[in-house]
């Protein structure tokens, strides 16, 4: 017992030498280096929130370089620099705009006419072809992902020519007037006046009609480009400030905010409004990655004969790439069919093109096993985003495919299949459509009401996009399972044939359905020329306010018609996240709209 004590004891003692020794032991920093190192561990919080990662765009000569103060704007603002290195490497610098929350555009030489398609002026000044490309690049890659820009002098221009503008080569010479745009008197100087445009973006955020700024160009927009808009003036009409607000985030001024912003509280809320945009989209990518998101119709595999791909970013609006850019998890595609005669042997051949679609998406999806996979139930899309991939479901595009025999709802589910939609434009053996329809207050035949309930025996999910009014009432009636609209709209925000009563939206919230906002412009806007990611978020809206949170997602029609200004591919599908959150809409709400509730009513049906 006493040696037992005597080691504990020796232990104990060992310890205390242990630690007096960890004590006493020298360090090898300097005392000021131990300072700066005490500092750095004390100032650093439990949790704090990441600041947006800005990048910025450097000049380039025999070395890469920015001026300092731009650099400074960022970081005075709540932001974090980030200099883009030039480069000629598109995916490093792919790589990196993937990881920025927003971007600006700097100052410097005269851009090279040749991509505006002009020839060379005699008062062209210096161009700097590898910054040209450099910058074209990036511009296409951040505008891409919808990254919210800032163009500053050169950026301004930049972001002009880069979406199809073109420029003055030399205002003097081409545009004369009393207005000095270059007076040689450094940044600080205030050269002329701007007239900002009443309701444009920077109206709002200088909240004033004019603003005197510095002026250090000779360049400037002749032609704007399609999606941008003036909202700011010189006296001699020169644009000298450029945004695509509110349908995408973008805006450019001609001056040198970055010279004045340190002294000049009203100049800095530029900087201060590009930083708190970029802090809603770095959100809205930080959403994407806790979310199943998912878009229920496109006609994708229309195309696959003509040489696209799931796994080619080409002019198609649903790729793989484009998935990843607009942080979208998941994609329908629709084995489509135009409706064509009734007879015995015309149906028939409807369920061999039927077949014969589903398996060119199957075809083609295989091709890519490193980067996508067929989906089938909630639980395969979530796998295949753990795994770092996008998933494709399968759904009928008209149920002129299924031909005349129910059988045939099994043998596609078997191949499949989560959803049919019960016609499309013309009426068929189920059911009378919404658009050229004999009779649009008639619905579903008899054999429509055998559809029906083998789509309910089966678990399939019946789609009431297209369908009639007649028919729609007479699924609510018949149906013992959720229905949903694949993509359809609100006749509340759009008269069109196409979209869904708010009587509708209420009898398919009390069905437990949903209804999958369409991105067609004939479905959101009576002006279909002017439709755009507006209207889209306000169908999304009003049908929240009539049908509830639960009984609204998202269905783009892409690559059948869908597609409008904001909004024209897969890679735009997170500017929808980032308008729902400026909004006032929650992450819980967004998680509903963009899957939960389809992925609800999937699943309840397929038992």
């Amino acid at each position: 017992m006493k040696k037992k004590y005597l080691l504990l004891a020796m232990l104990a003692l060992g310890s205390i030498m242990g630690m007096q020794a960890q004590r006493k032991r020298v360090s090898p920093y300097s005392p000021q280096l131990t300072e700066l190192y005490n500092k750095v561990d004390a100032e650093q919080a439990p949790r704090v929130a990441d600041k947006p990662l800005i990048g910025i765009s450097l000049g380039y000569g025999t070395k890469n370089s920015v001026n300092s103060v731009y650099v400074e704007s960022v970081m005075r603002n709540g932001g974090v620099p980030y200099l883009i290195p030039v480069t000629d490497d598109v995916e490093l610098l792919r790589q990196i705009v993937a990881e920025l929350d927003g971007i600006v555009f700097t100052g410097g030489e005269d851009i090279a006419p040749s991509y505006y398609g002009a020839e060379k002026h005699e008062k062209l000044e210096a161009v700097n072809n590898e910054r040209d490309s450099y910058d074209l690049t990036l511009f296409k890659l951040a505008t891409d992902r919808n990254v919210p820009v800032l163009g500053i002098c050169r950026g301004l221009q930049l972001i002009n020519v880069g979406m199809g503008g073109t420029l003055y080569q030399d205002i003097p010479s081409e545009k004369p007037s009393d207005v000095n745009h270059r007076p040689g008197l450094g940044g600080k100087h205030l050269a002329h006046e701007v007239n900002l445009v009443p309701g444009s973006q920077i109206h709002q955020i200088w909240n004033q009609s004019s603003i005197k700024t510095n002026s250090m160009h000779h360049q400037g927009i002749r032609k704007l480009a399609p999606g941008l808009k003036v909202s700011g003036w010189s006296s001699d009409s020169i644009p000298e400030i450029v945004e695509a607000y509110p349908i995408r985030s973008i805006l450019a001024v001609q001056f040198h905010p970055e010279e004045l912003a340190k002294e000049d509280a009203l100049i800095d809320k530029i900087f201060k409004f590009q930083v708190d945009k970029a802090k809603t989209y770095q959100q809205a990518k930080d959403i994407h990655t806790r979310i199943l998101s998912v878009d229920t119709h496109t006609d994708t595999p229309l195309w696959f004969r003509g040489g696209h791909s799931v796994g080619l970013r080409k002019n198609n609006q649903v790729s793989v790439q484009k998935m990843e850019e607009g942080k979208l998890d998941a994609q329908f595609l629709a084995a489509f069919l135009a409706q064509g005669e009734r007879d015995e042997a015309s149906s028939q051949k409807a369920v061999e093109k039927c077949r014969e679609l589903i398996k060119g998406i199957y075809a083609d999806v295989e091709k890519y096993p490193e980067a996508c996979g067929i989906a089938i139930t909630e639980a395969d899309a979530w796998r295949l985003k753990a795994e770092g991939k996008k998933a494709f479901f399968i759904g009928i595009e008209n149920g002129y495919g299924i031909g005349k025999d129910i059988k045939n709802i099994r043998m596609f589910k078997d191949m499949g299949v989560n959803y049919i939609t019960l016609c499309h434009s013309w009426d068929n053996d189920i059911c009378n459509s919404s658009t050229n329809s004999a009779d649009k207050s008639k619905g579903l035949t008899a054999f429509g009401r055998k559809v029906v309930k083998e789509m309910n025996k089966q678990g399939v999910l019946i789609d009431l996009s297209h369908a009639s009014e007649g028919t729609f009432w007479d699924v609510m009636k018949l149906s013992k399972d959720p229905v949903f609209a694949s993509h359809s709209g609100v006749m509340a925000c759009c008269k069109s044939d196409r979209n869904l009563t708010d009587d509708q939206l209420r009898a398919l919230a009390k069905n437990g359905g949903v209804i999958q906002i369409c991105i067609f412009r004939n479905y959101q806007n009576e002006k279909p020329e002017e439709a755009s990611i507006i209207d889209v978020v306000r169908h999304i809206d009003h049908a929240v306010k009539v049908a509830g949170i639960d009984h609204v997602g998202i269905g783009s029609d892409f690559d059948g018609g869908g597609g409008l200004l904001g909004c024209n591919g897969d890679n735009d599908m997170i500017n929808i996240t980032v308008h729902l959150l400026e909004m006032g809409y929650t992450e819980e709400a967004i998680r509903k709209i963009w899957g939960g509730n389809f992925f609800r009513i999937l699943t309840q049906v397929r038992k």
